[in-house]
């Protein structure tokens, strides 16, 4: 049975889908069954897979068309996807009608629970139906973080957000933890934010930390993950670096 994990901060520019692409593409390096369900209109997590956001059918189809799931599922080099387009952005419009509005993702996901070890939801940077599908969806939560001011001050509301989900829609939901991007060991800034939050938020935070790195943002670009782009990279070996801990964690090891 997949553990279902929503990648989600409502803060944007976070490195959110650059971890959600990445940390998924080197789970299946690793020889994990990984699928990656792209809710996220802008559709850069299904262009970072290197699948067209015109594929059809897709996140759209499935939520809104009643489109099979095992039918909107495209196989990559780098582990499966669901992409996603343009039209999602109705979608939040049109899921007001529905009775279940918040599990119509759920639902829908459900005959593809046996066939991984890890389903990701890169979710919208904000709160909105698409992210709340998500979160009912999903086991756990894991949020990238710059390590910035502002970024310290959105935690808070997103924990918020979480917590209420779990009271209300999905009383399993928790947070798997904290992931440290765009790090720069040399700002006094960087480290003084990553000593608070692990001083609040204890081993919820990832020992590893993610770098700044030109080659992870160039990976897009061509429609390869970072970790794949350039396996040398400080980045990409971050992030192996990730997956190897989040696997260990979800084991309880």
């Amino acid at each position: 049975m997949a553990k279902i994990i929503a990648v989600a901060n409502q803060k944007g520019g976070v490195g959110k889908t650059t971890t959600c692409v990445n940390l998924c593409a080197a789970l299946h390096r690793l020889g994990k069954q990984v699928l990656l369900v792209d809710t996220d209109p802008q559709g850069n997590a299904s262009s970072g897979m290197g699948v067209s956001k015109s594929r059809r059918p897709n996140v759209y189809d499935m939520m809104i068309n009643g489109a099979q799931a095992i039918d909107c599922v495209e196989r990559s080099p780098y582990g499966d996807l669901i992409p996603t387009g343009k039209e999602l952005a109705a979608a939040s419009v049109e899921l007001i009608q529905e009775e279940r509005r918040e599990f119509v993702l759920k639902e829908a996901l459900l005959p593809l629970y046996s066939d991984y070890d890890y389903i990701f939801l890169d979710c919208p940077p904000s709160l909105e139906l698409l992210t709340v599908n998500a979160l009912v969806a999903a086991d756990s939560v894991l949020v990238p973080m710059q390590c910035e001011y502002y970024a310290l001050e959105g935690i808070v509301d997103l924990m918020t957000s979480i917590k209420m989900c779990s009271k209300r829609l999905n009383r399993r939901l928790q947070v798997e933890g904290i992931v440290l991007t765009m790090y720069d060991a040399r700002a006094n800034l960087t480290l003084q934010v990553a000593n608070e939050l692990r001083r609040v938020l204890g081993d919820k935070v990832y020992n590893t930390v993610i770098p700044r790195s030109v080659r992870l943002s160039e990976a897009p670009s061509h429609g390869v993950p970072g970790v794949e782009y350039d396996r040398s990279n400080k980045g990409s070996r971050a992030y192996m670096a990730l997956a190897e801990e989040f696997d260990r964690r979800c084991r309880g090891e």
